[in-house]
């Protein structure tokens, strides 16, 4: 993305994480850290297996090495306001999501460089360092996700009626900007989407289907909630693509380790669309 563009998405998510606040308590955080159950398995899932089923494709598919180091750079990354943004909109457990996206942005400070360090030795010929920019990172994920989350919680406890009638309208809101996102990211990669398909799109693809497969029925298996469950599987497959693609091309000056990132940085919001989907179904259907 041009700076522009990433002004603009920073500036969208944070209005829409303000609106997700409106729905949130403070006793949703306590209930979470009360029973951090589902935050270690979250957790388990996006720190530990991500980047073992990520260099596990990589190696099946025998993958170039740009393609299969950005796919190591993408299993490395935490999730991000993207995936707390699909987990409102699919009615999972929010406040699991926003916990497990500051969770793992913090943690994955450090294994970033460990993991893409190693990716680097492995499927390149060079190694090469990997130093993050831990306080702008840190000031990122508060900016764009802690801050307008707290006071959207604010307004709800001093302004219970206010936060109730803008429930509807923040959701319709949010279900647009992902639709703008979407037709925006397509637009701007016109004339590279299907070069970039044909390099990293079934890796990328897979990447995240089966991510969120494994955090799903991980969950589930353990005994979660349904709505737990789903956000675990957002929070394992729907991964910062923007870091990825900035570490790649910032961080490793090397443009062509964020094609998976950009490809999957497109995919997730289809198949995202579709968890929607079938979260906003099973609710309906369990109403009626």
């Amino acid at each position: 993305m041009d700076q522009l563009s990433t002004i603009i998405l920073a500036a969208s998510l944070i209005i829409i994480m303000l609106g997700m606040g409106l729905s949130l308590t403070f006793g949703d955080f306590r209930r979470v850290l009360l029973y951090p159950k589902a935050i270690i398995i979250g957790l388990v899932n996006q720190i530990i297996l991500l980047p073992i089923i990520g260099f596990s494709i990589a190696v099946l598919f025998d993958l170039r090495p740009e393609i299969a180091v950005g796919i190591m750079i993408l299993a490395a990354c935490p999730g991000g306001p993207t995936s707390n943004l699909i987990s409102h909109l699919a009615k999972a457990d929010l406040a699991l999501s926003v916990s497990l996206t500051a969770l793992s942005s913090l943690i994955t400070i450090i294994t970033i460089p460990l993991i893409i360090s190693f990716a680097l030795a492995h499927f390149t010929e060079a190694g090469q360092e990997i130093a993050l920019n831990i306080p702008a990172t840190i000031a990122q994920i508060f900016i764009i996700v802690v801050i307008p989350i707290l006071i959207g919680m604010a307004i709800r406890k001093y302004a219970p009626a206010f936060a109730k009638r803008m429930g509807k309208p923040v959701r319709i809101a949010s279900g647009l900007v992902l639709l703008l996102i979407i037709v925006g990211l397509v637009l701007k990669e016109k004339d590279n989407f299907v070069s970039y398909l044909q390099q990293a799109g079934l890796a990328t693809f897979i990447l995240n289907v089966v991510t969120m497969l494994v955090g799903f029925y991980a969950a589930r298996i353990l005994k979660l909630g349904r709505s737990q469950a789903t956000a675990i599987a957002i929070e394992s497959g729907i991964q910062n693509g923007t870091l990825a693609i900035s570490i790649a091309i910032v961080l490793l000056n090397n443009t062509a380790f964020a094609i998976a990132p950009a490809v999957y940085s497109l995919l997730m919001f289809f198949t995202g669309g579709f968890v929607i989907y079938i979260g906003n179904k099973f609710i309906t259907s369990e109403a009626s």
